[in-house]
């Protein structure tokens, strides 16, 4: 038999070798994560609302009129939030985690997009529950937590959506059950940016933990 590789010269037997090892390592592109860092950062607003209760709440509901449920409450609040130039970054089960575009400029006009879309959701409670009515469905309740912060843009390889990771989108999650039901609560970091607003009235919770070593202050927010 006739080993075809002798009858090659220096340099193809080099480029067949390479090939060879290449196909032994992984293929580092960045088409071929499914979720891509683009390593570009930004401080953003970042906003949390959540339902209460609602996993009790649906199971007293059918298949139908669980996902009605939901729907409403998940759609009237993405309305408010398009209202304040805001983006829904997820929607998970019974809450929705944005951003307001205005607030990666670190101005007043951000800030404040930020605190009026977070009070229009709260305000909007009545309302909300009204239509729910009509629809013999039960009432909502939901509170909502803002923060502001330094995160890291990423996105979904077969999405065009963003995402964001950071201080700022964690911290919302854990102050969330500070708010009083219907009512708005913001972090620390948040707080030291807006509270010489005039228009609204900040209050901090005492004896609120997170757990950690040193306390964060938690704040909930009221228009004067």
């Amino acid at each position: 038999m006739v080993n075809s590789r002798n009858n090659l010269s220096d340099s193809e037997n080099y480029s067949l070798a390479s090939e060879s090892d290449n196909a032994l390592k992984p293929n580092m592109n960045s088409s071929d994560y499914l979720v891509a860092f683009s390593g570009n950062t930004q401080n953003y607003c970042v906003g949390l609302v959540d339902m209460v209760n609602s996993t009790k709440i649906a199971a007293t509901l059918g298949n139908g009129k669980i996902s009605e449920y939901y729907q409403i409450f998940l759609n009237s609040m993405s309305k408010i939030l398009s209202r304040f130039g805001g983006f829904v970054i997820k929607n998970v089960g019974d809450c929705l985690v944005y951003y307001p575009e205005s607030s990666k400029a670190n101005r007043i006009y951000g800030f404040m997009s930020c605190l009026e879309c977070s009070l229009a959701m709260t305000e909007y409670h009545d309302t909300l529950c009204k239509i729910l009515n009509q629809k013999d469905l039960p009432r909502v309740d939901y509170r909502i937590s803002a923060d502001y912060g330094s995160v890291v843009l990423m996105k979904s390889n077969n999405s065009a959506s963003l995402d964001m990771i950071g201080p700022p989108v964690n911290m919302c999650s854990k102050i969330n059950h500070a708010a009083p039901t219907n009512n708005t609560v913001i972090g620390g970091d948040l707080y030291s940016m807006v509270r010489k607003f005039d228009d609204y009235k900040f209050k901090e919770i005492k004896g609120y933990s997170l757990g950690f070593k040193h306390s964060y202050p938690v704040y909930t927010m009221h228009r004067r």
